[in-house]
């Protein structure tokens, strides 16, 4: 059932967290829905009461639902979806299956995730090719005509950040989609900050591989990730771990990948959070993703205009297109401490230092920075209250 006009108040509802804290920190998790809270209590005690293998074959059906709910988000096939323990997994495990030899180039942007440059950075080391930066435009948003100045045949892969995890900006995803159109690179897009928020359409954004989380926007348990592998790509990759899951063993000495996006899977793993995953899916689908967007973008506009009224805070987010990050920092204030002070009072944020961003903070002069990430079940009534303890601050 589509929910055609939004209904805070049924969101919350089914948000049994709402009733404890103000939660602003939907970028590191989001808050279960009760929807998805029953899922994983009912397939655990299901395990407890009748074992886990037995359990499973009994939710095949259910399970298999799962990639059906993520192909319908993301536009795409089923069988072009793999189910992973976390977004930095999907990642992974996609970077490391594109073959890279010494001599190749690879380009990334400077809003990479930490994780994400720190295996980027060692692989080239160890392979011998090199990792470069494109340049952002006045926006700080990658530059697509530097993009398409850069590219060459030695480049074999692009990876890049959807939305960046330290200032909310939204990378022109779909124009970089465009540029690498017909240049033999592979496109691995990171868009764990961007599902559950906003409509990712894999087929607009001409992607070879996109990483997502389940724990995040969409609201799912924490351990679930997933990855999409385009069925085109598919044979230019080569997946760095094998087991009895990803692959068929057809003789002593020989053994075939699993046609589709199973081959980077693994064969154990938690089936009831996968499940967990599956029925935030299908409450994102439920409400609507173009819904969900309009409401979290009208809090965010909200919360930067009354931050930027209070003195000694500057917002900090960047980008022509708003997402629901916010960011900010306050002038001659701890932010870690004023991350804890609010915790105390129930008001969850987060902060944001050189661990998690080092390339897009160090290219900005901020050491740390706080976040404060919307969901649509959030109100303005939160919003005031959570400018009323900053100013307090």
């Amino acid at each position: 059932m589509i929910v055609t006009a939004f209904d805070v108040s049924r969101a919350r509802a089914l948000t049994p967290g709402c009733e404890r804290v103000i939660h602003f920190n939907n970028a590191g998790c989001g808050l279960m829905s009760q929807p998805v809270l029953d899922t994983v209590l009912e397939h655990t005690r299901l395990e407890a009461m009748m074992g886990s293998y037995e359990a499973a074959a009994r939710k095949a059906e259910a399970v298999n639902a799962v990639y059906t709910s993520l192909a319908t988000l993301l536009n795409c096939r089923a069988d072009e979806i793999a189910l992973t323990d976390g977004a930095t997994q999907s990642w992974h495990r996609a970077f490391h299956a594109v073959p890279l030899k010494k001599g190749d180039r690879v380009l990334t942007a400077n809003n990479e995730y930490n994780s994400n440059w720190l295996s980027l950075r060692r692989r080239c080391d160890q392979v011998g090719v090199s990792l470069e930066v494109v340049p952002s435009d006045a926006d700080g948003l990658i530059d697509i005509g530097a993009l398409k100045a850069m590219l060459d045949e030695r480049v074999k892969l692009v990876a890049i950040t959807q939305i960046t995890n330290s200032n909310g900006k939204v990378n022109p995803v779909e124009e970089v989609g465009a540029a690498l159109r017909g240049s033999g690179a592979i496109y691995l897009l990171d868009a764990c900050q961007a599902v559950g928020q906003m409509p990712v359409d894999v087929q607009r954004i001409g992607c070879d591989l996109l990483s997502g989380a389940g724990r995040k926007f969409l609201r799912g348990p924490r351990g679930t990730g997933f990855l999409h592998v385009r069925r085109e790509a598919m044979e230019k990759l080569d997946p760095m771990f094998i087991d009895i899951h990803s692959a068929n063993w057809t003789g002593l000495n020989t053994f075939e990948w699993k046609p589709d996006a199973k081959r980077f899977e693994v064969m154990e793993h938690n089936i009831a959070d996968r499940l967990g995953m599956g029925a935030a899916v299908d409450h994102a689908l439920s409400w609507g993703l173009d819904a969900i967007q309009e409401r979290i973008l009208s809090l965010s506009t909200l919360l930067r205009k009354r931050l930027s009224e209070l003195p000694g805070v500057q917002v900090r987010d960047q980008g022509t297109r708003p997402s629901g990050i916010n960011t900010f920092t306050i002038e001659g204030k701890d932010l870690m401490k004023l991350m804890l002070n609010l915790r105390a009072k129930g008001i969850n944020t987060s902060v944001t230092n050189f661990d998690w961003a080092w390339l897009d903070l160090k290219e900005r002069g901020i050491d740390s920075i706080m976040r404060a990430s919307l969901s649509y079940y959030n109100t303005e009534e939160e919003v005031e209250r959570f400018v009323e303890a900053v100013a307090k601050a």
